[in-house]
């Protein structure tokens, strides 16, 4: 009798984790070097910083509005602010410097690798984007633009350590080097 007791609740949790995996708590795996992208921004942060002329507005309103987030829409926040950064911020910022402007397209690069890697997720129904997420992201956008452009991306660069380590905080995250 026990053992039936015990088998019928493992089976149970099995079927419970299987559940849990295919509605979208199971997270995507995103296989590149963080490292790297991290002291490629490490590199260039005190310049862009530097640069930065609005020192008591924020973006990503630090890590309030990415704590908020739940497991269910990581991957759709990711998604989205991965776009964010590769269709407004890269492409808003004028580097003259060539050496700054090499570190932030190896990272933009980075950026649209795992942009590709969400949509396969995407593809497979793994990435849902609930209203919670399209309004963190729509706070983000919000607070994008009530700045100039030019000032709203160096302000978006200067904070990318912040999205960064929250990447590397709900994602796995595997090296690909």
């Amino acid at each position: 009798m026990k053992l039936q007791c015990v088998s019928l609740w493992l089976l149970g949790t099995i079927l419970m984790l299987c559940s849990v995996d295919n509605h979208g708590f199971r997270r995507c795996l995103i296989s590149i070097d963080m490292d790297h992208i991290e002291d490629s921004f490490q590199e260039i942060k005190r310049a862009i910083q530097a640069k930065d002329t609005f020192p008591n507005v924020t973006i990503l309103s630090t890590l309030e509005t990415l704590q908020i987030i739940k497991p269910l829409d990581v991957c759709c926040v990711t998604k989205n602010l991965l776009a964010f950064y590769v269709d407004r911020v890269f492409k808003d910022h004028q580097e003259p410097n060539p050496k700054i402007l090499r570190k932030i397209s190896s990272i933009a690069n980075s950026f649209l690798y795992m942009q590709k890697t969400l949509r396969q997720c995407q593809e497979q129904r793994q990435c849902h984007c609930r209203q919670e997420a399209t309004n963190v992201t729509r706070v983000i956008h919000d607070n994008y633009d009530q700045l100039e452009v030019r000032s709203a991306a160096v302000k978006s660069l200067g904070e990318l350590d912040i999205f960064l380590a929250w990447i590397a905080k709900n994602h796995e995250v595997t090296s690909s080097a």
